[in-house]
Protein backbone atom coordinates (compact mmCIF):
# COMPACT_ATOMS: atom_id res chain seq x y z
CA UNK A 1 0.00 0.00 0.00
CA UNK A 2 0.97 3.21 -0.91
CA UNK A 3 1.37 6.53 1.35
CA UNK A 4 -1.15 8.09 -0.64
CA UNK A 5 -3.47 5.41 -0.30
CA UNK A 6 -2.17 4.63 3.74
CA UNK A 7 -3.20 8.08 4.11
CA UNK A 8 -6.74 8.26 2.53
CA UNK A 9 -7.80 5.15 4.24
CA UNK A 10 -6.69 6.69 7.59
CA UNK A 11 -8.98 9.71 6.74
CA UNK A 12 -11.94 7.65 6.38
CA UNK A 13 -11.60 6.04 9.28
CA UNK A 14 -10.88 9.11 11.22
CA UNK A 15 -14.66 10.39 9.26
CA UNK A 16 -15.81 7.29 10.08
CA UNK A 17 -14.76 7.72 14.03
CA UNK A 18 -15.54 11.26 13.61
CA UNK A 19 -19.49 10.49 12.74
CA UNK A 20 -19.80 8.21 14.81
CA UNK A 21 -19.47 10.32 17.68
CA UNK A 22 -21.34 13.01 16.54
CA UNK A 23 -24.37 10.50 15.46
CA UNK A 24 -24.30 9.24 19.17
CA UNK A 25 -24.82 12.79 20.38
CA UNK A 26 -27.15 13.42 18.38
CA UNK A 27 -29.24 10.55 19.03
CA UNK A 28 -28.38 11.33 23.29
CA UNK A 29 -30.16 14.80 22.68
CA UNK A 30 -33.47 13.34 20.23
CA UNK A 31 -33.76 11.06 23.21
CA UNK A 32 -33.74 13.51 25.89
CA UNK A 33 -36.34 15.37 23.83
CA UNK A 34 -38.53 12.61 23.30
CA UNK A 35 -38.48 11.80 26.80
CA UNK A 36 -39.59 15.19 27.36
CA UNK A 37 -42.45 15.57 25.17
CA UNK A 38 -43.25 11.98 26.28
CA UNK A 39 -44.21 12.77 29.90
CA UNK A 40 -45.23 15.87 28.78
CA UNK A 41 -49.29 16.51 29.10
CA UNK A 42 -50.35 13.83 26.35
CA UNK A 43 -50.53 10.33 28.19
CA UNK A 44 -49.65 8.14 25.35
CA UNK A 45 -46.80 9.48 23.02
CA UNK A 46 -46.89 9.00 19.82
CA UNK A 47 -44.35 6.38 18.16
CA UNK A 48 -41.40 7.87 16.69
CA UNK A 49 -42.01 7.24 12.85
CA UNK A 50 -46.03 8.84 13.47
CA UNK A 51 -44.46 11.67 15.10
CA UNK A 52 -42.31 12.36 12.00
CA UNK A 53 -45.20 11.58 9.33
CA UNK A 54 -47.34 14.26 11.44
CA UNK A 55 -44.64 16.73 11.34
CA UNK A 56 -44.04 16.12 7.70
CA UNK A 57 -47.45 16.56 6.84
CA UNK A 58 -47.45 19.80 8.77
CA UNK A 59 -44.65 21.36 6.70
CA UNK A 60 -45.93 19.70 3.27
CA UNK A 61 -49.94 20.10 3.79
CA UNK A 62 -51.44 18.04 0.85
CA UNK A 63 -48.87 15.47 0.84
CA UNK A 64 -49.62 12.01 -0.46
CA UNK A 65 -49.50 8.69 1.76
CA UNK A 66 -47.60 7.79 -1.81
CA UNK A 67 -44.92 11.15 -1.42
CA UNK A 68 -44.61 10.72 2.22
CA UNK A 69 -43.85 7.34 1.58
CA UNK A 70 -40.99 8.20 -0.39
CA UNK A 71 -40.09 11.03 1.87
CA UNK A 72 -39.66 9.13 5.35
CA UNK A 73 -38.38 5.82 3.57
CA UNK A 74 -41.11 3.43 4.52
CA UNK A 75 -43.03 1.07 2.77
CA UNK A 76 -46.11 2.54 1.43
CA UNK A 77 -48.61 0.68 3.53
CA UNK A 78 -47.10 1.28 6.54
CA UNK A 79 -47.45 4.94 6.08
CA UNK A 80 -50.81 3.83 5.24
CA UNK A 81 -51.85 2.17 8.86
CA UNK A 82 -49.91 5.12 10.45
CA UNK A 83 -52.40 7.46 8.65
CA UNK A 84 -55.21 5.49 9.40
CA UNK A 85 -54.10 5.72 13.30
CA UNK A 86 -53.18 9.24 13.04
CA UNK A 87 -56.97 9.79 11.63
CA UNK A 88 -58.28 7.82 14.33
CA UNK A 89 -56.22 9.72 16.75
CA UNK A 90 -57.76 12.73 15.28
CA UNK A 91 -54.22 14.42 14.66
CA UNK A 92 -54.53 14.25 10.06
CA UNK A 93 -57.00 14.47 7.66
CA UNK A 94 -57.38 12.40 4.67
CA UNK A 95 -58.67 14.03 2.10
CA UNK A 96 -58.81 13.35 -2.24
CA UNK A 97 -56.86 15.61 -4.74
CA UNK A 98 -59.17 17.48 -6.75
CA UNK A 99 -57.26 15.77 -9.90
CA UNK A 100 -57.46 12.37 -9.23
CA UNK A 101 -60.04 11.39 -6.28
CA UNK A 102 -57.95 7.88 -5.68
CA UNK A 103 -55.24 10.29 -3.94
CA UNK A 104 -55.49 10.73 -0.61
CA UNK A 105 -54.08 13.95 0.41
CA UNK A 106 -52.64 14.73 4.37
CA UNK A 107 -53.54 17.57 6.23
CA UNK A 108 -52.68 17.97 9.77
CA UNK A 109 -55.76 19.06 12.10
CA UNK A 110 -56.12 21.75 14.31
CA UNK A 111 -55.92 18.98 17.26
CA UNK A 112 -52.78 17.69 15.45
CA UNK A 113 -51.52 21.46 14.62
CA UNK A 114 -51.68 22.07 18.51
CA UNK A 115 -49.76 18.53 19.74
CA UNK A 116 -47.15 19.67 17.06
CA UNK A 117 -46.46 23.54 18.73
CA UNK A 118 -46.54 21.89 22.02
CA UNK A 119 -43.76 19.18 21.04
CA UNK A 120 -41.73 22.38 19.40
CA UNK A 121 -42.35 24.26 22.97
CA UNK A 122 -41.52 21.54 25.18
CA UNK A 123 -37.98 20.99 23.56
CA UNK A 124 -37.19 24.65 22.82
CA UNK A 125 -37.88 24.84 26.37
CA UNK A 126 -36.01 22.36 27.87
CA UNK A 127 -32.72 22.70 24.76
CA UNK A 128 -32.59 26.40 26.18
CA UNK A 129 -32.62 26.05 29.57
CA UNK A 130 -29.95 23.92 28.92
CA UNK A 131 -28.23 26.14 26.64
CA UNK A 132 -27.84 28.34 29.71
CA UNK A 133 -26.11 26.54 32.01
CA UNK A 134 -23.82 26.12 29.07
CA UNK A 135 -20.52 27.90 29.35
CA UNK A 136 -20.45 30.97 26.24
CA UNK A 137 -17.48 29.42 24.65
CA UNK A 138 -20.58 26.20 24.18
CA UNK A 139 -23.31 27.80 22.83
CA UNK A 140 -20.84 29.39 20.24
CA UNK A 141 -20.01 26.55 19.42
CA UNK A 142 -23.35 24.96 18.81
CA UNK A 143 -24.69 27.64 17.48
CA UNK A 144 -21.69 27.99 14.55
CA UNK A 145 -22.64 24.02 13.84
CA UNK A 146 -25.83 24.67 12.76
CA UNK A 147 -25.55 25.19 9.23
CA UNK A 148 -22.71 22.92 9.11
CA UNK A 149 -25.24 19.97 10.37
CA UNK A 150 -27.82 21.48 8.08
CA UNK A 151 -25.50 20.81 5.09
CA UNK A 152 -24.00 17.52 6.59
CA UNK A 153 -27.96 16.65 6.41
CA UNK A 154 -28.24 17.66 3.17
CA UNK A 155 -24.93 15.53 1.87
CA UNK A 156 -26.30 12.54 3.58
CA UNK A 157 -29.54 13.17 1.77
CA UNK A 158 -27.79 12.76 -1.52
CA UNK A 159 -25.76 9.68 -0.11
Amino acid sequence: MNDVSAAADQATDQAKAEAAELLGALGAVRRVARRAVHSSAYAEPLPPARSELLRLASRRPGISVAEAAQELRLAPNSVSTMVSKLTADGLLSRGRAAADGRCARLTVTDRGAARIRQWRDIRAELAGRALERLGASDRQAISAAVPALARLAERMEEL
